[in-house]
């Protein structure tokens, strides 16, 4: 079986996140959606908010799992048994940190990383974006899965 790991904090989820989950998913028998448990940053979402999301958004994606992790992401992959890490990248910054990310998990652990372009509609999109358009009070709902903009709403904007 061929099995990959998306990793990330999905601090809100975005359609960006979305698009990559969902193409690697034609490529892989399985994907794990690893979401990141990051004790020592402040998230607007807990675990189980973010896993619940990213299970509402991929429900018609019927080969995906959803599951939180912490600690090495090379570790996670050989729990889950998954031999790739595919990664989106944004732009052309972000390939140097991802390349070295994925030179260390290979040296590590022989964990290959597959880089796949964003599509061009959500490559400027960063969950830091959204979640700062949405506090001051911008529309947010072309960005994130529809259930992601009103829990952000809720958590974000100060009660009416």
């Amino acid at each position: 079986m061929r099995r990959a790991v998306c990793p990330g904090s999905f601090d809100p989820m975005t359609k960006g996140h979305l698009d990559i989950i969902v193409r690697s998913a034609r490529l892989f028998d399985e994907v794990i959606v690893g979401v990141l448990i990051n004790a020592s940053k402040s998230a607007v979402f807990t675990v189980d908010e973010r896993i619940e999301m990213l299970r509402e958004a991929t429900a018609s994606t019927p080969n995906l799992r959803i599951v939180g992790f912490h600690g090495l992401l090379v570790d996670f992959c050989h729990e889950q048994g998954a031999q790739v890490v595919v990664k989106g990248l944004r732009a052309v910054s972000d390939f140097d940190y991802e390349l070295q990310m994925a030179q260390m998990n290979i040296g590590l652990s022989g964990v290959e990383t597959l880089f796949m372009p964003t599509n061009p509609l959500y490559s400027f999109i960063a969950s830091s974006l959204v979640k700062q358009v949405c506090k001051l009070g911008g529309d947010v709902s072309q960005y994130v899965p529809k259930a992601v903009e009103e829990r952000l709403v809720a958590k974000l904007r100060p009660a009416q």
